[in-house]
Parts: structure tokens; C-alpha cells; sequence
């Protein structure tokens, strides 16, 4: 597995990360445990070193997971990044970002426990809380820093502004953002900021949900759980639309012998040596698709054809429902 360094002042890691949210909580349909951590096992044995979880996926579970899971492993053998901050209720139902000095601490302490490790390699809030300047979240992660329970610090989904105010008080590893061939409101104003600061770029939802992984199918129907069937970019109308976009990406990808996934893993991947892809794999035999795209190169031509077969813009729907495109930093 080859390797990329995340921004100026982060880890290196493998050049595709594994996104664990989809082991927990049904949120993309029923999820099994130890065909979970088989895949967790194949990604380490491939060479991923860097894992991405939440200590709000299904109200900890995922953490939990993860922690079986690595139990045994040499923890300088792999990387753990972990947004902490969202708040839930009975029901699992979202209630807002919490990310004052107080709630980091006290987060850490719960994931610390339910990982089982000493340290959180990359800590992260989840999303901007308006109620509390940012100044005063990544102050509260370097004294953890300070006090050896974190590595380093990211950010996930926040504006150009943000991100310049929290690296004006520590260097910044990595935003986390979503970015893939239908997803390019980053390239405009974000991606320029990171780079200018040396910052590097953790791409998940690089299938869309699995919405252009080249396996969901017109007439498909989300589970009770799946939050796919909340997703405008799903709903009837919009689908059909998106998977004819789909379609022309399966063209591009036959002619380089390639399956769609990987192509679109690999767009993603060709955008810079300072992004990592996430790839969101419940089971090994989707990991062991996303795998070779870590060593797909895709030629000028290859690029061009794939943004002639989907322009910037092309996607129909937004990537969240409405409720949730509010606390973004970036639209589409």
C-alpha cells in the first residue's frame, strides 16, 4: 500500500482510509459484527493504516467495535481518527454539535475507554458548533495534546474562515470532507485554503453513499434505518438521473479494464497527493474492490472523459437532507 502525508505537519498514512461508520447502527443497512471486523483485520493485512470513526456511530457501538477489533495490534501499526461532539437522544435522533473545552475533555475520556488505547491519533469535532469559537475547541484538543492523549488535530466539514481561525492556533492535520465526482463544492474555496496552509484532505463519501459505487440500481428501496432514504440525491426522480450518470462512468471504466468503484476512488485520489479517500467497506469483498484503485493511474484523458461523463454540477440532489445542509461548511 503506498502512502501520503497529510498536510505539512500531519501523519503519513496509507493512501486509502478506512471509513468504520457502515459496521454500526444499520445506517447503511444491517451491519454484521464479525464479518465487521474481518474486514477491519483485511484492511490492516492490505496495509491501511488509517481508520475514521465517530464516537456518536450508533451511540458508541462503532468504537466499541473497533476496539474488539484492534485488540492485540500494535498501536503504532495503525491510526485512528475520531470526531467527537454530536449529541443524540433517545431514539438516536440528532440534537445539535457540543464542542466546548469542557465536552472535548470529557468525550476523549469516553472514547479512550471504549477504544481501549492510551491515545487518539487524529481528534476532530464533528461539526462547527455556533455557539462556541473554534478558537476554543482546538485549544482544548492541544492541551490534550500537551498531556499526550492526542496526536494531532482535524477538522471536518467547515469553511475556508474556520479553518484559517483554528490553524492560527494549531497546525491543522487534516479537514475531513466530503468530496467525490458528485460532490465539488470543496474544489472552489476549501481545497485552495488547505493547501495554501498546508493542510491535507480525508475524502469520504467518495461512492456517494454507494449511490456510484456501480451496484445500487434503479427501483432499489433503503432499508428501515438506511439513511439513504432520507437522501435527496436517492429520491425518486433524482436517482434515475443520478444513475444515468452512473452509467457513463461505467463506460470510462470498461474501457480501462477497471470496475466503477475504483474509478471513482481513484478520481478522487488523482486530485492531489495531499487527499486520502475513505472507503466506507462493510465487508471484505467491497474492501477488496476499493483496494486496487490505490493503484489505478488515471491518464489526462482518462480525467477528461471521466468529467466529460460527469460535470461539475451534474448530480442531481443535495448530498444531505435539508435539515442537516444547514451545519455545513460547504454546499454540494
Amino acid at each position: 500500500m503506498r502512502t501520503r502525508k497529510l498536510g505539512s505537519s500531519g501523519p503519513e498514512v496509507s493512501a486509502l482510509g478506512l471509513g468504520a461508520m457502515g459496521m454500526s447502527g444499520g445506517a447503511y443497512g444491517p451491519a454484521d459484527r464479525a464479518e465487521s471486523i474481518a474486514t477491519v483485520h483485511a484492511a490492516l493485512e492490505a496495509g491501511i493504516t488509517l481508520i475514521d470513526t465517530g464516537d456518536f456511530y450508533a451511540m458508541g457501538h462503532n468504537e466499541l467495535l473497533l476496539g474488539e477489533a484492534l485488540r492485540g495490534r500494535d498501536r503504532d501499526s495503525y491510526l485512528l481518527s475520531v470526531k467527537f461532539g454530536q449529541l443524540r437522544g433517545p431514539g438516536h435522533a440528532f440534537g445539535g454539535q457540543d464542542s466546548r473545552p469542557e465536552a472535548v475533555r470529557n468525550f476523549l475520556a469516553y472514547s479512550l475507554t471504549r477504544l481501549g488505547i492510551d491515545h487518539i491519533d487524529i481528534y476532530r469535532p464533528a461539526r462547527l458548533d455556533q455557539g462556541v469559537p473554534i478558537e476554543e475547541t482546538v485549544g482544548a484538543i492541544k492541551e490534550m495534546i500537551d498531556a499526550g492523549y492526542v496526536r494531532y488535530i482535524g477538522l471536518s466539514e467547515v469553511d475556508a474562515e474556520t479553518i484559517r481561525r483554528a490553524h492560527a492556533v494549531h497546525p491543522i492535520a487534516d479537514l475531513q470532507i466530503e468530496y467525490s465526482i458528485l460532490s465539488r463544492a470543496v474544489e472552489a474555496d476549501v481545497l485552495p485554503t488547505l493547501r495554501e496552509l498546508g493542510i491535507g484532505l480525508t475524502a469520504y463519501g467518495v461512492l456517494g453513499r454507494g449511490l456510484i459505487s456501480g451496484h445500487w440500481t434503479a427501483g432499489h428501496v433503503a432499508g428501515p434505518g438506511d439513511i439513504r432514504g432520507l437522501s435527496p440525491r436517492f429520491s425518486n426522480g433524482n436517482v434515475e438521473h443520478n444513475l444515468a450518470l452512473v452509467e457513463a462512468l461505467r463506460r470510462v471504466a470498461e474501457a480501462r479494464d477497471c470496475t466503477v468503484a475504483q474509478l471513482v476512488i481513484a478520481w478522487v485520489a488523482a486530485q492531489g497527493d495531499d487527499i486520502v479517500p475513505l472507503v466506507g467497506a462493510r465487508r471484505r469483498e467491497r474492501l477488496a474492490e476499493a483496494l486496487p484503485a490505490a493503484e489505478l493511474s488515471l491518464s489526462a484523458a482518462d480525467l477528461a472523459e471521466i468529467e466529460k461523463a460527469v460535470p461539475v454540477g451534474a448530480a442531481r440532489g443535495d448530498r444531505y437532507p435539508s435539515a442537516f445542509m444547514a451545519s455545513l461548511g460547504t454546499g454540494n
